[in-house]
């Protein structure tokens, strides 16, 4: 599976964070990380493209218009998750996703500045 950085959800997850649309939380990510029905019922309200901005991650290899083709999620379809992020950038560094690492962590960093303020 060869997965790459998805550039939308960068951008995307910048303007979130910029807009104070963030979650300072100090969970754990498998209780905030939306569920299988969350999802279905997201996409039941939006596009796939839509969903695919809530994920740092895309596998080319997977059709457009899946489900499967978006991977590493940081946010809760509302806002951005400080859990979410290190979530994302630590199952990134595991499987050798630099990219999506480094995206992670810095997007972690300006939420952190922006939780600041």
């Amino acid at each position: 599976m060869s997965i790459q950085l998805n550039p939308a959800a960068v951008k995307f997850a910048q303007r979130l964070i910029e807009e104070g649309k963030l979650q300072h939380d100090e969970g754990h990510w498998g209780q905030h990380n939306p569920n299988t029905s969350a999802e279905n019922e997201f996409l039941n309200k939006h596009e796939v493209e839509e969903y695919g901005q809530w994920h740092l991650g895309l596998d080319m290899s997977k059709g457009e218009n899946t489900k499967g083709r978006y991977h590493f999620p940081y946010g809760d379809f509302k806002t951005v998750h400080r859990d979410g992020l290190i979530a994302a950038k630590e199952r990134a560094a595991q499987q050798g996703y630099t990219d999506i690492e480094e995206a992670a962590n810095e997007l972690l960093q300006e939420l952190e500045k922006q939780a600041a303020k």
